[in-house]
């Protein structure tokens, strides 16, 4: 059975009454609508809620799903300690997505610290359900610093364990919007803050889901928004399907937005499958870059052969000469949504061509970067790669022999050596250069070194 509807909804505590203590007046509408969607969840009487919260245990790099059996909390910290709950999981759900999350190796699960309290991002939401329902148990899923297309997957994740669970179950994306709105609001104006609300509530009021991919995280993080991780992953727990959606209300009046809106799911439709459609349009754009450049070919080669089939590439035949005849260092680098997702090279050739220097490297990039987890399949689709060939190395005297546009530059005190490649964004300076290759090697900015620099080509 597949989820019986999401909802798109707030969570400031000002709005519980024992918290706001009148001023939840000024946010009448916002109430209105919350107890419009709590009746109506009433009426589909779920067994299992399950809700995304921006103030649950949050990792970096994995999801983090209830543990345990239940969980207690109360708006204490806010002022009102009378309002409690004691709230019972579906531990049969949990486990059931903990093995799909297993089987699919998706970073998701009970692992990590158990959360002593429930969050102010589910309990504010279950505040107004518990006026009209109670008869069900809870899954409770943090967010992560992951990029928004792994919250559509944990999305579709928590769909695939409510059907394979049978469960009647209704998702609850909590999250505020922008939190500068207005000049005398808590957090300040920006002007990314009303632009930020206009296009989510456009969106959502739409249910045009493949669209949050389109909402840039620096664009987001200066609009201070709270809650478009938590959006995205109740649109994953949607996918494939036709969706009616309703826009309840939107306020602005405190500088913080409250949005709601209701999603009815429909028959199966694929022209919904949006994460799915994205991929695709990112493979088609890398097969354009791909064939433009060998180099970049190879390494994707490489790329694709040991993280599908853990098997390290042959060389291939018909590669340049400039491939297979030449020996130097080479970097290879992978972006992921434009943030770095590994990055190893060679300072001087180890192998016996460019060309295995280059599989080699790809495939450490990959696996071996300690910075981060293993780049895993479904992750490819999103991959920029880029590969730098470096020159032969040069002593220089001074760093005034050195441009960071045109030169990397490598460090050396003693057996410690730093490295740091030319023409990186936010990399301005060759002050700023020579400092991050000292700490990459571990040299203090006191102590006496030698410089080299070398020229890169670069392919991407």
């Amino acid at each position: 059975m597949p989820i019986l509807a999401a909802y798109m909804v707030p969570h400031p505590p000002l709005i519980v009454p024992a918290v706001g203590r009148g001023s939840e007046a000024q946010i009448r509408p916002t109430i209105d609508a919350y107890t419009r969607v709590a009746q109506e969840i009433a009426t589909l009487a779920p067994d299992t809620v399950i809700v995304s919260s921006p103030h649950a245990l949050m990792y970096a790099d994995y999801f983090h799903i209830s543990p345990g059996s239940s969980a207690r909390g109360s708006f204490a910290r806010f002022g009102a300690g009378d309002v409690r709950f004691h709230e019972t999981y579906d531990t049969e759900l949990v486990k059931t997505a903990e093995r799909l999350a297993g089987e699919q190796d998706f970073p998701a699960g009970t692992l990590g610290a158990r959360e002593p309290e429930l969050d102010h991002g589910t309990m504010v939401p279950l505040w107004f359900l518990r006026q009209y329902y109670t008869d069900y148990r809870l899954v409770r899923v943090g967010l992560s610093g992951l990029p928004l297309a792994d919250h559509y997957a944990m999305g579709r994740l928590l769909r695939r364990a409510v059907e394979e669970t049978g469960r009647r179950a209704v998702f609850i994306a909590s999250g505020d919007l922008s939190h500068k709105l207005q000049e005398h609001g808590p957090y300040g104006f920006a002007p990314q803050g009303p632009e930020y609300d206009r296009r989510i509530m456009d969106v959502c009021s739409r249910a045009a889901f493949g669209e949050l991919f389109d909402f840039r995280e620096d664009f987001c993080s200066r609009a201070a928004e709270c809650g478009h991780r938590s959006f995205v992953m109740m649109a994953g727990a949607l996918d494939g399907l036709a969706v009616k959606a309703l826009q309840l209300s939107h306020q602005d009046v405190t500088g913080v937005g409250y949005g709601i809106c209701t999603f009815t799911p429909g028959e199966p439709d694929d022209s919904r499958r949006f994460l799915d459609q994205r991929r695709e349009k990112l493979r088609s754009a890398l097969a354009v870059r791909r064939e433009a450049d060998p180099y970049v070919d190879l390494a994707w080669r490489s790329l694709e052969s040991y993280v599908l089939d853990r098997r390290i590439l042959d060389v291939p035949a018909g590669l340049p000469a400039g491939l297979t005849e030449r020996r130097a260092g080479a970097f290879v680098s992978l972006h992921r949504h434009g943030q770095l997702r590994g990055c190893i090279g060679t300072i001087a050739p180890t192998e016996d061509s460019l060309a295995r220097e280059i599989i080699r490297n790809a495939v450490s990039a990959a696996a071996r970067d300690p910075r981060f987890d293993p780049v895993r399949p479904e992750e490819l689709a999103d991959l920029d790669v880029s590969v730098d060939v470096l020159g032969e190395p040069e002593d220089i005297d001074s760093p005034a022999e050195l441009d960071v546009k045109r030169y990397g530059v490598i460090v050396r005190q003693g057996a410690r050596r730093g490295l740091l490649l030319p023409d990186l964004e936010g990399v301005d300076t060759v002050e700023q250069q020579v400092a991050i290759a000292r700490q990459k090697a571990g040299i203090g900015p006191g102590e006496k070194v030698s410089l080299q620099r070398f020229q890169v080509v670069r392919h991407h």
